[in-house]
C-alpha cells in the first residue's frame, strides 16, 4: 500500500519506534533489559483448548544480556517444543470440556445452589497482567531461518468468538506472522471465533526482506479501525469488524505440525540452534486530544 507518514519516537538506551504521524506516549513497554524475564509482563501460554498441550514448553527462552529475548525450539521429553509468552489468556484455553462431556453421561450435579450439571465448567485461569485497547502497537524483531516453526506478533481477546458479535467479544490481530522463513509474512485480522463461524478481514502476504537484520511490525488500532505496518509502510487496512474490548499482547513460536503430531522425530544441531528474537515490544496511546 505504500510509504506512510511516519515519526521516529526515541527510547534512551533503545533503538526508536516508528509511528504514525500524531502526539503520541508511551505507556506499556518490554525492552527484554537484564538476564531474566519479567513475569510481571508475560506468562507462558502452555493450555491449548482446554487442555496441557506437549508441544507448548517455558523452556527455550532467554534473554541475551543485549536487550533482546531469543525463542529457540527445544527438545522435551523427546518432542520438539517451543513458547509462547503472552499478557493475559483466554477463556477456551482453560474450558474443561471433557469434564463438561463426562459431567453429562454421568449424570453428575454441579456444585451449585441448584444442584445442576456443570455444562460448560472453567478451570482455574491465570490473572491477566496486561489488557489494551485502542492504541499503537509495535515489535522489533528478527525472524526464524528454519522452515520446521514460525513466529508470530499478535494480540487476542480473552472472549473470541463467544457471541456472534466481535465488537463485543473482541478479535484476532495477527500483527505479524512468518509462517514460511525465506517466503512471506502474513498481517490481518481473524474473528468470529475459530469454529464454523472463523472469518477473516485485512488479511494480506507480502514478501519476507532476506537479510537476517531486525524489523519493525505494528498495529495501529481505533475505534474505525485498523491499519497495519510493516517498517514503516502500510501494509494491510481493516475496517471491519473492530473490537471495542481490550485485549492481550503474544510473542510465539510454534512447530509445523504441532496439531496432528511432530512431523520428524530427529533434528540437527543447526535446526536446533535457529532463533527467532524480539528487541522490544512497545503500547502507545496517542495524548488526549491529539
Amino acid at each position: 500500500m505504500g510509504v506512510h507518514s511516519m515519526i521516529e519516537f526515541k527510547v534512551e538506551k533503545h533503538e526508536p519506534s516508528l509511528l504514525p504521524e500524531g502526539e503520541w506516549k508511551l505507556v506499556w513497554a518490554d525492552e527484554f533489559d537484564g538476564t531474566e524475564l519479567d513475569r510481571t509482563k508475560w506468562m507462558f501460554r502452555l493450555n491449548f483448548w482446554g487442555e496441557r498441550f506437549d508441544a507448548f514448553t517455558d523452556k527455550g527462552v532467554s534473554l541475551d544480556g543485549k536487550s533482546n529475548i531469543v525463542f529457540r525450539p527445544v527438545i522435551v521429553d523427546g518432542r520438539l517444543c517451543s513458547s509462547q509468552i503472552q499478557t493475559g489468556t483466554n477463556s477456551f484455553d482453560y474450558l474443561d470440556l471433557h469434564g463438561a462431556i463426562k459431567n453429562r453421561l454421568e449424570r453428575r450435579k454441579g456444585n451449585n445452589p441448584w444442584n445442576q450439571i456443570e455444562i460448560w465448567p472453567m478451570k482455574q485461569m491465570p490473572d491477566n497482567l496486561f489488557l489494551h485497547r485502542y492504541g499503537y502497537y509495535e515489535a522489533r524483531m528478527k525472524f526464524q531461518k528454519m522452515p520446521f516453526w514460525w513466529s508470530a506478533f499478535w494480540m487476542q481477546s480473552p472472549i473470541i468468538g463467544i457471541t456472534n458479535d466481535p465488537s463485543y467479544c473482541g478479535v484476532e490481530n495477527d500483527i505479524i506472522e512468518c509462517f514460511t522463513s525465506g517466503n512471506y509474512l502474513t498481517t490481518g485480522n481473524i474473528y468470529g471465533g475459530y469454529g464454523k463461524n472463523f472469518a477473516q478481514s485485512g488479511r494480506v502476504r507480502y514478501p519476507i526482506p532476506n537479510d537476517d537484520e531486525f524489523h519493525r511490525a505494528g498495529m495501529l488500532w481505533t475505534k474505525e479501525g485498523y491499519k497495519f505496518y510493516f517498517d514503516g509502510k502500510l501494509v494491510s487496512e481493516s475496517k471491519s469488524p473492530v473490537s471495542n474490548i481490550a485485549q492481550f499482547i503474544v510473542l510465539s513460536t510454534e512447530i509445523h505440525g504441532y496439531r496432528n503430531d511432530q512431523p520428524k522425530t530427529e533434528w540437527t544441531e543447526e535446526e536446533l540452534a535457529d532463533t527467532f528474537i524480539c528487541d522490544y515490544v512497545r503500547v502507545f496511546e496517542l495524548k488526549e486530544g491529539k
